[in-house]
């Protein structure tokens, strides 16, 4: 009975892989508008890839036998669930294209404004998610959604600790999970917070969407304050706008500079798009890097770029959210620090460059360097840590300090709630950063290249009869927002 099961639920699958590549095919040939490949996310670059992902899936489904048992919320029910979505989605699409065999769209379709344009663009964006989503959780088509890393540490222990191993669950009972962290009000604030967060609006919740939410949003203790400060009361938010949208819609402000809205950028998963008006009234975009977006429009607003949101004259107020940031304390082990003292080094120093301080976490791995060298790392086109290979999905401007312990409190009193508070932040925060393996590098060349070589490290254990400093680490709000032909280059999504 359930090896008949087993051979039941394969067929329905691959019949359904089967149907999703053929709807997507059909959708294609209806894509022969010219217009339909403007700037991204385009669907005639969208379809095709989709469909070869889809095909990746089904092959590695089917050499591994349907993937053997799965518990509830695994690859067989996110893919039930994706499958019946995307289906859903082509047809909508479909409905607004004109038919196979006709070369031309209806004019209104490319109408600025117009009713018909809105729904094409807002399910572009949709497909454009779900084709991203299915790579990151099938990745070279082999399901990996039991073992995906949210980018945000505190946001990776929650799931796994409300979700378990499932890589989906409805948005009914996500809703109540999250709601053990950060309560919200029912009603119309649970129905906006589910339009955020579904991106592919399926009615279920992915841990690929939930990480895409947390580093959109960050950081972790204020989420939702966040989210209700910057999406829900900003009137300079877009949810669903595309880049040629944004410049068509920031047009209007063209003599009012400092005009500007935010949008989460498409091709770049997880990162702001902000347009704005600049001061000679040319529209340029930019995606701020390394800092939560309240303080990149804070700092803009500083420098004059990000005054009227949406030309409106009224530019809310996300200082609050500044004096809301936790501060990061990261523990290093006396192991660690042996080590660092055997390489005759410290644990702030870079260990790439062996000059300058580090002042970046790459994100998830939580390796450490200094902005300068992975800057250099990243302009050879690796997009990956230097130290471990793992993808880089993001990063954090932090500034390292030795912990100085205070002197002794006057009274008990005083003592206990110190201790009490600091008991606090350790249990909100991740504990010790990983340990990069020793580079061998020539003393104090030039690292235009930055080609490195990873050896593993060979040193003793020691133990030294001291008492080991503690470190801490706070988000910097020094990083830079640029304007640069590369940077314009980069928002375009």
């Amino acid at each position: 009975m359930a090896a008949a099961a087993l051979r039941g639920r394969q067929w329905r699958e691959s019949n359904a892989f089967g149907r999703a590549v053929r709807l997507l095919q059909r959708l294609e040939e209806q894509c022969e508008d010219l217009r339909l490949a403007s700037s991204p996310p385009s669907l005639r670059d969208l379809l095709p890839r989709t469909a070869q992902l889809l095909r990746e899936v089904a092959h590695a489904r089917r050499a591994g036998g349907g993937g053997g048992p799965e518990g509830p919320g695994g690859a067989e029910d996110f893919l039930v669930v994706y499958l019946a979505n995307l289906e859903a989605k082509t047809r909508q699409v479909a409905a607004l294209l004109p038919p196979r065999g006709r070369k031309t769209a209806n004019d209104e379709l490319f109408r600025e404004g117009s009713r018909l344009r809105r729904q094409l663009a807002k399910l572009t964006l949709i497909f454009s998610h779900m084709c991203t989503e299915l790579g990151a959780l099938f990745p070279g088509g082999k399901y990996c959604g039991n073992t995906y890393q949210l980018t945000k540490v505190l946001a990776h222990t929650f799931w796994r600790e409300q979700c378990g191993a499932r890589c989906v669950l409805p948005w009914a009972e996500f809703e109540v999970l999250l709601c053990i962290c950060h309560p919200m009000e029912p009603g119309s604030t649970a129905l906006a917070l589910r339009s955020t967060i579904d991106l592919t609006c399926s009615g279920h919740v992915s841990i690929f969407e939930f990480d895409i939410f947390t580093r959109l949003f960050q950081p972790w203790p204020t989420l939702l304050k966040n989210w209700q400060l910057l999406a829900v009361n900003h009137p300079g938010y877009m949810a669903l706008l595309t880049y040629d949208e944004v410049q068509a819609r920031l047009q209007t402000y063209r003599d009012k500079p400092g005009s500007y809205i935010f949008r989460p950028s498409c091709t770049h998963p997880g990162q702001w798009a902000i347009g704005f008006v600049s001061s000679d009234g040319s529209i340029l975009q930019t995606i701020p890097l390394n800092k939560p977006l309240f303080q990149a429009l804070l700092e803009g607003q500083k420098e004059g770029f990000y005054l009227y949101p949406d030309g409106k004259n009224h530019n809310p107020d996300l200082t609050e959210l500044c004096r809301m940031e936790p501060h990061q304390r990261i523990h290093v082990s006396e192991e660690q620090l042996q080590l660092y003292w055997a390489m005759d080094s410290t644990f702030e120093l870079c260990k790439i460059c062996a000059e300058s301080n580090k002042d970046v976490k790459v994100e998830p791995c939580g390796h450490l360097l200094c902005s300068r060298c992975l800057a250099t790392w990243q302009h050879s086109d690796s997009q990956t840590c230097p130290f471990c290979r793992c993808k880089i999905k993001g990063q954090e401007a932090v500034s390292i300090h030795q912990f100085q312990a205070s002197a002794p409190a006057e009274d008990s009193e005083n003592s206990n709630d110190k201790e009490d508070e600091e008991e606090e932040l350790e249990r909100a925060t991740p504990s010790t950063p990983p340990l990069p393996p020793r580079l061998h590098l020539p003393p104090k060349s030039p690292r235009s290249k930055c080609q490195l070589k990873v050896a593993p490290l060979a040193l003793p254990r020691l133990r030294a009869p001291l008492t080991f400093p503690r470190f801490w680490t706070e988000a910097s709000a020094s990083l830079e927002m640029t304007s640069s032909p590369q940077a314009r280059e980069g928002a375009r999504g």
